[in-house]
């Protein structure tokens, strides 16, 4: 296997893409408005890709734009379990071919995949994403362009660093360490929240040598096409990257029964992946090797406020941090624990802000906030901020409102609670419901203790103080409560290369998106120790007479 494993070319220094602004009159903005108008004037096809040839079913489903939900987008073709079976064929037809690439030439691929994106295909994958899944332009831009460049790039960088670690050698030995991509499929499901995270839970694997089969959400149909289109601008080989559209029980319940499965790269629910996690287990016996298990299943974030924190502060990371693309963030600020010396000054101004959202179409450029995903979520939603309204130890203070008229739209909504077990302190509700629960200044130490034993999630939380015991004191006693903590800053925005992302817990196996961890879980290192001259006689000096 031809793998250039020992010939490490430099590669480009990964550089995270510049956010681009938007401001009125410039060329993004213009740019990107036009491409909206363009995607909304027709209706486009979108077929499951298996092998490189386009695959459709009898079973044709329509797309809205969940803020604009007489308006159809385009269609796309639900599968069953025979096409999850042609797509793993088709991955482990190329399978050899694929793997047999230099890793440099399937860097190439990506490294390309990632200029196409920051480049001529940046306003049609912003424009895609904004429609399909409601984000603003912002929120757009630093997800489908950005993130989704840096990844590409920022992984082709781990992926020569880690090739280049090797072992020693003593005199005569020379000693190699072989990364060998998996010896098998690769089962990528995908979420709808992001764009780079449905890219990149396909791309990573696959650039590690890997044949992936990928199922993207039925709500990030949309701009999946985008990517797949944009993979094979870049050359990608047929059958590297197979894209299908099934239920996810259908398509789990493939790739668990094949023995030629080999990882599942998981962003989603956490019962979900329970139930993925349970299947892989029952039917271990029948592999041909152990695969691997890397799932990201969400938090219930934290904000934890110290007396000594600024109000302003404070008021800005839940306003940006709980309500930005409506709360739906594995990392959105779903809790917060407010001190009662600056609960009138936060409550007061934090109400203003949010008072201050503009909510509506993706469209209008002056919209903060725009709808839901779709009608489950909405209703789920709904359904919480109801209770909410008649619990006795429960007050909305703003929002509370909704309405599916003409999208999914949940207001802002701020729930503050004389019980810290709360259903909405503890529950994930993945949308803009901000729970609070305010204590007794003094009590600091204890509430710290209560944020880490609250909920069962451990991906994201903040500590905000200016007193730098405390804050030395909820790094300690929150160690385990978030993969990703932040002092004095929202618990959103990870950022590639900077703040590798992920949590423990019941918040996933915290394999690290944006890192070189996520890259190792897709290779099988095989050690290599050639001796130049090797011994003739078995007999070692101990064994002399004299």
């Amino acid at each position: 296997m031809s793998q250039g494993m020992y010939h490490v070319p430099h590669v480009p220094k990964a550089i995270n893409e510049p956010t681009l602004e938007y401001r009125p009159g410039s060329l993004e903005r213009a740019a990107v408005k036009a491409a909206i108008k363009e995607l909304k004037s027709v209706e486009i096809d979108i077929p499951m890709i298996i092998g490189g040839k386009e695959v459709r079913t009898e079973n044709r489903l329509s797309i809205h734009p969940p803020h604009e939900i007489k308006h159809t987008l385009g269609h796309y073709y639900m599968g069953g379990a025979e096409h999850v079976t042609q797509a793993i064929d088709a991955a482990l037809e190329a399978r050899p071919k694929w793997q047999s690439l230099s890793w440099d030439n399937r860097a190439a691929i990506f490294l390309k995949a990632a200029d196409l994106i920051s480049g001529p295909y940046r306003a049609k994958l912003n424009a895609a994403t904004m429609l399909g899944q409601s984000k603003n332009i912002y929120q757009a831009e630093i997800d489908a362009a950005c993130e989704f460049a840096d990844f590409l790039r920022f992984n082709v960088q781990f992926m020569a660093d880690i090739y280049s670690q090797q072992p020693i050698s003593s005199k005569g030995i020379w000693n190699r360490m072989q990364q060998r991509p998996l010896e098998g499929f690769v089962y990528a499901i995908t979420p709808f929240n992001f764009t780079a995270i449905a890219g990149n839970l396909a791309a990573a694997p696959a650039l590690m040598g890997n044949v992936v089969v990928w199922k993207p959400s039925n709500t990030q149909v949309y701009s999946a096409k985008v990517i797949m289109d944009i993979f094979t601008e870049a050359g990608l080989p047929d059958g590297v990257i197979n894209m299908v559209f099934a239920s996810g029980p259908v398509g789990g319940k493939v790739m668990a029964d094949h023995k030629d499965f080999v990882g599942v790269h998981f962003t989603g629910s956490n019962a979900v992946f329970n139930r993925i996690w349970k299947t892989i287990g029952a039917n271990v016996h029948i592999y041909n090797t152990y695969p691997k298990i890397v799932g990201e299943t969400g938090g219930k974030d934290f904000v934890m406020v110290h007396k000594s924190a600024k109000v302003n502060e404070v008021v800005t990371a839940l306003s940006r941090g709980a309500f930005e693309y409506q709360g739906q963030k594995c990392s959105a600020a779903s809790r917060a624990y407010i001190p009662d010396n600056m609960w009138d000054d936060i409550k007061k101004k934090l109400i203003n802000d949010i008072q201050s959202f503009k909510m509506g179409s993706v469209e209008d450029f002056q919209n903060f906030i725009n709808a839901v995903i779709d009608e489950a979520s909405f209703d789920k939603l709904a359904s919480y901020i109801d209770r909410a309204k008649k619990d006795t130890d429960a007050e909305i203070i703003v929002g509370g409102g909704y309405d599916k008229t003409e999208g999914y739209f949940i207001e802002p909504t701020v729930i503050v609670t004389t019980d810290p077990k709360y259903a909405t302190m503890h529950e994930e509700l993945f949308g803009p419901v901000l729970s609070i629960y305010v204590y007794p200044a003094d009590d600091y130490e204890e509430t710290l203790k209560l944020v880490d034993e609250t909920s069962p999630y451990a991906l994201t939380g903040a500590i905000f103080a200016h007193d730098r015991y405390a804050i030395t004191l909820a790094v300690d006693k929150l160690i385990n409560a978030a993969g990703n903590f932040y002092i004095n800053d929202k618990p959103t925005g990870a950022v590639v290369g900077q703040q590798p992302f992920g949590g423990a817990r019941a918040s996933g196996t915290n394999d690290k998106s944006g890192s070189y961890l996520n890259l190792l879980r897709w290779v099988s290192p095989r050690t290599i120790k050639e001796n130049f001259v090797p011994p003739t006689d078995y007999r070692y000096p101990y064994m002399d007479e004299k």
